[in-house]
């Protein structure tokens, strides 16, 4: 059996560095849309979390760990904006420079909010330079250590705190749940979170979602092997919009994952305006794609007690108005 990057102890000492840092995010859940889908719907609410999504576990592990090490100099990233504004955070929080490589067309509010954390941003083209070549440049260049958004383990443990938060969560209320189902750009967030939730539900479905012309996680559970996503059409999903899984990830969710579900940008939007409705929070479009893929009825929840990831809340204006229409 393959060995994998971060095992459930990597999580548990992830989830110590983190206490008292993070935000202990809330279970939400809506009677109405309960009825309406037929089954009950249980979202962990990490659009609350500490610069608005779920990055920040990861980011804070990351560095928490390297300043306990006397690695911790400045530090260097590239994101389209939630990794970018938990490193960010973190890095303000032990008192060493930030930059982060950003692209052109990320949403402003990320950019704007990268910028307020104290960060020096870098924009770049997204579809005519490789963001890894100019953030190694960089960190080679200043002495800074190079955080990635997903394809490393203190990353990945991290953000595999959200699953055994949800779990405890989910035990204090005597709730048993049948299936999971949440983003996936690179993968930290799903892999990390399925070797969680496995830890303590050895039946659990595990899910992932994505946005169609950009679903090269499904793809790629079905080939067997990483698949890039061909360039094309930006989805509004930026902030799960990747090249393809992580080298690290991938096998985590090849021993986790029952597959992916692709979504399109309408059901994201019915996904944004429901989460505002009826939950009454902010979801970024990447932040809802798993209530997508059940809207769009590509996830059965009848009769099924399903916990649905909502990973991030920095969503504009112009898409909020958009998903409100």
């Amino acid at each position: 059996m393959t060995s994998l990057a971060i095992n459930y102890q990597d999580i548990i000492i992830a989830s110590q560095r983190i206490k008292g840092h993070a935000v202990v995010t809330p279970l939400l859940e809506s009677a109405l849309l309960n009825h309406r889908l037929g089954g009950r719907i249980v979202f962990k609410a990490e659009n609350l979390q500490r610069t608005g999504s779920f990055k920040f576990r990861g980011a804070f592990n990351k560095l928490s760990k390297l300043a306990h090490l006397g690695q911790l100099n400045g530090v260097v990233a590239y994101s389209s904006g939630n990794h970018a504004q938990g490193v960010a955070a973190a890095a303000a929080h032990f008192g060493v420079s930030a930059t982060i490589i950003m692209p052109a067309d990320a949403p402003q509010i990320k950019i704007t909010n990268t910028k307020a954390l104290g960060a020096k941003v870098i924009l770049y083209d997204r579809n005519k330079e490789d963001r890894h070549a100019i953030g190694s440049k960089l960190a080679q260049k200043h002495n800074l250590t190079l955080i990635p958004p997903y394809d490393d383990a203190d990353i990945i443990a991290g953000q595999g705190t959200l699953g055994l938060e949800a779990f405890h969560q989910l035990q204090a209320l005597g709730l048993a749940v049948n299936q999971v189902i949440g983003p996936i750009g690179g993968g930290g967030l799903m892999s990390g979170t399925s070797i969680a939730l496995r830890n303590h539900l050895p039946k659990l479905d595990i899910w992932g979602a994505e946005p169609t012309g950009y679903d090269d996680a499904g793809r790629s559970l079905v080939a067997g092997q990483r698949l890039a996503n061909a360039l094309g059409p930006l989805s509004i999903c930026d902030a799960i919009v990747t090249p393809m899984v992580g080298e690290l990830t991938f096998p985590i969710m090849q021993r986790y994952l029952a597959g992916a579900k692709a979504v399109e940008d309408q059901h994201v939007l019915e996904a944004m305006g429901i989460c505002l409705q009826e939950l009454k929070v902010v979801v970024e479009p990447g932040g809802c794609v798993g209530l997508a893929a059940i809207l769009a009825g590509s996830l059965d929840v009848k009769d099924k007690t399903t916990l649905v990831v909502l990973s991030g809340g920095n969503a504009d204006s112009t898409m909020l108005s958009h998903a409100l229409l």
